[in-house]
């Protein structure tokens, strides 16, 4: 069902694939993940070739506003994926982190790179 937050997760896939040329095999969308014994759906992930994961994307409907919870939501989320790269939007507003594991911290980025450039 095309709700606005799919219509939001579905506008993301195609910038993913047309833009950034992620293949669309290493895409995955919409899958259940178990975070502290409770289950959860992430939106999209992408996956590197060697199945680790590359990118988790957390989609938000245009009305919301990202607000530190959203934030919150993917960084719990990515306690389970251990992912290199972070995208939260909402269709209007874009933001983009890779994760420092070391440092246990995130940095905010102008854009996540290209497929060829991973």
């Amino acid at each position: 069902m095309l709700t606005p937050e799919e219509w939001v997760r579905q506008h993301v896939v195609q910038f993913l694939i047309e833009e950034k040329k992620y293949p669309s095999s290493l895409i995955n969308i919409e899958k259940e993940l178990i975070f502290n014994g409770l289950k959860r759906r992430y939106d999209i992930v992408i996956f590197n070739s060697d199945g680790s994961i590359f990118l988790v994307v957390e989609c938000k409907r245009s009305t919301v506003p990202i607000l530190q919870n959203t934030f919150d939501q993917i960084a719990r989320y990515n306690m389970v994926l251990k992912s290199q790269y972070l995208m939260v939007t909402n269709g209007l507003n874009h933001y983009y982190c890779t994760m420092d594991y070391e440092a246990k911290q995130y940095h905010f980025l102008r854009n996540i790179p290209d497929y060829s450039k991973t």
